[in-house]
């Protein structure tokens, strides 16, 4: 949040170039959409407009909200907000009958309500609050932009002010506020496509993976080594599964297991990077090897029991349940890009992956929902005291036959 702090003093009028030079050096100086807006109340009081209350919403490409916006009251100042996507409860109390709907899709530019004795109450609950709070006049916008600007689709920016001035907004202040909005709206769609730029290669790419990149390790064959472990999963009976349910039944399917098994991959300091059909490949790589590993178990170890919780809840709706597989390795891998100039994958490569494959293949015909390698019990520290060894097996593509072990779940 930010506060707007001590209030300027009031002039008699302000330069709209003077307001639009400002915004435009704040958002290159690398200001926030919250203290842009407050900086920019502040300015708009000091010319006489007597604001309670800005704000501004745009649409936002993202997994988890379908728009953004940025909130100015007069006694709290600035804060960014975020409305969720899907959220029928949120869109029937807050979208369905507010003002930004209705001049949205009314095609208009300005919507207008005087919230003096004349306001007829009923027709926005959210003006006849800002009435009751003491408003005396409401002002929106909205300005469209061309399709070069938009990322998602989205129709630009809207925005809205309110006055408790005795007798709301003078003419010549709602024709500031709508010259000011063009600078106004590129400021804030450009903040707000890069947020969406960022969001977007984290969760295509995953947190880490998405840091290097956006610190631009772009480029074909660049590629960084690394000791990590991995993990290599899979969902137990998933060809059965497929091909006896429906493609929509599988698909909310690996949606409800790959859920359980990011949060606890990424809770215990793991990156996912890849989903490959039903499985999944993620990495620990703490340069503390034992630290590695610990966490590495504990994220298996802890998956189980929530799988066994979305399995309740799934059979309970009469949905078909399944297990996990998981396989710990260690080994020396090479961490960036690889793919053509033009069509790159951030991931791993090096026998460490492929060894991960092999000794999950192994989990059904030894029985044992976690299997780890010799590699990850040899460097697993105090860890390894939860270790069980299965015996030595041989593995397609491994050189040699090799002492693999599962976690004692009673010491676990």
């Amino acid at each position: 949040m930010v506060n707007s702090g001590n209030r300027p003093a009031r002039a008699t009028e302000i330069n709209a170039s003077e307001l639009i030079g400002s915004i435009v050096r704040a958002a290159v100086a690398g200001d926030g959409e919250a203290e842009i807006l407050a900086a920019l109340c502040d300015r708009l009081d000091a010319a006489g407009l007597s604001l309670v209350r800005a704000s501004l919403a745009c649409n936002l490409l993202d997994p988890t909200s379908d728009a953004r916006g940025v909130r100015w009251l007069r006694q709290t100042g600035g804060v960014e907000e975020a409305f969720p996507r899907d959220n029928q409860d949120w869109a029937a109390e807050n979208w369905d009958r507010s003002p930004f709907r209705f001049l949205i899709e009314s095609g208009e530019r300005m919507f207008r309500r005087r919230l003096d004795a004349t306001h007829a109450r009923g027709e926005f609950p959210l003006l006849d609050r800002f009435q009751s709070e003491g408003a005396s006049d409401y002002v929106a916008f909205v300005w469209r932009v061309g399709e070069g600007v938009l990322l998602g689709g989205g129709e630009g920016l809207v925005a809205s002010w309110s006055t408790d001035a005795p007798a709301g907004f003078t003419d010549p202040q709602v024709e500031l506020l709508s010259r000011i909005l063009p600078a106004l709206t590129l400021v804030i769609m450009f903040r707000t496509n890069l947020r969406a730029a960022r969001t977007l290669i984290t969760t295509y790419l995953g947190g880490d993976a998405a840091e290097r990149v956006l610190a631009g390790n772009i480029v074909r064959g660049r590629a960084d080594p690394i000791r990590a472990v991995v993990w290599h999963s899979d969902l137990v009976g998933f060809t059965r599964i497929s091909d006896t349910e429906s493609a929509a039944t599988v698909l909310a399917l690996l949606n409800d297991y790959a859920e359980a098994q990011v949060e606890q991959i990424e809770a215990n300091g793991g990156h996912v990077l890849k989903f490959i059909g039903d499985g999944i490949l993620a990495i620990f790589p703490q340069e503390d090897t034992a630290l590695a590993c610990r966490r590495a178990l504990d994220a298996a170890v802890a998956l189980r029991d929530r799988i066994a919780e979305v399995n309740v809840r799934r059979a309970a709706a009469g949905l078909t349940v399944t297990a996990a597989h998981v396989a710990l390795h260690l080994g020396e891998l090479l961490y960036g890009n690889l793919g053509s100039a033009r069509r790159l994958d951030f991931t791993v490569l090096g026998p460490a992956v492929n060894e991960a494959a092999r000794i999950e293949a192994l989990c059904g015909s030894l029985e044992q929902p976690i299997i780890v390698s010799s590699a990850f019990a040899e460097a697993a520290g105090d860890a390894r005291s939860r270790l069980v060894s299965l015996g030595r097996y041989a593995m397609k593509g491994v050189g040699r036959p090799q002492e693999l072990f599962t976690v004692d779940l009673g010491s676990a």
